[in-house]
Order: C-alpha cells, then sequence, then structure tokens
C-alpha cells in the first residue's frame, strides 16, 4: 500500500489567458495530488498580468515509487 503525506503548498502565479481553473490545477499538481486549494490574494499590476497567491493542500507521495521502478 501506498501512503501519502499532506503538504500545505503556497503559490505565486501569474495570470494567464485562458482557464483560470485549468492554470491553478496545473501549478497545484507540480507539487502533489490536489486535495483542495483556494485563490487567498490578487495583486494587480500596471502594464502586466494579476499575480494571483494560491494556497493548497496536496497530497505528497514519497520517492520510494520511483526508486522501485
Amino acid at each position: 500500500m501506498i501512503s501519502g503525506q499532506l503538504r500545505p503548498v503556497l503559490l505565486q502565479l501569474e495570470r494567464q489567458s485562458g482557464s483560470l481553473r485549468s492554470q491553478i490545477e496545473a501549478a497545484v499538481a507540480a507539487h502533489g495530488a490536489p486535495l483542495r486549494w483556494a485563490i487567498t490574494a490578487v495583486q494587480q499590476r500596471a502594464d502586466q498580468p494579476a499575480l494571483l497567491q494560491i494556497e493548497a493542500v496536496v497530497v505528497s507521495v514519497g520517492d520510494r515509487q520511483q526508486d522501485e521502478a
């Protein structure tokens, strides 16, 4: 049985065109399997895309899986 560990993640994400949800989910997934996430702050910047602060909790699986492969 593979067990995971819950980890809090705090990200800053520059808003791009396209689906906001897809952008956030991809950024969070880079740190583990997303359990939940929320946009907790938005910084508007002149002549630049908005900067989003994302707080998330992910389930991370240890490197054991890669070592066994």
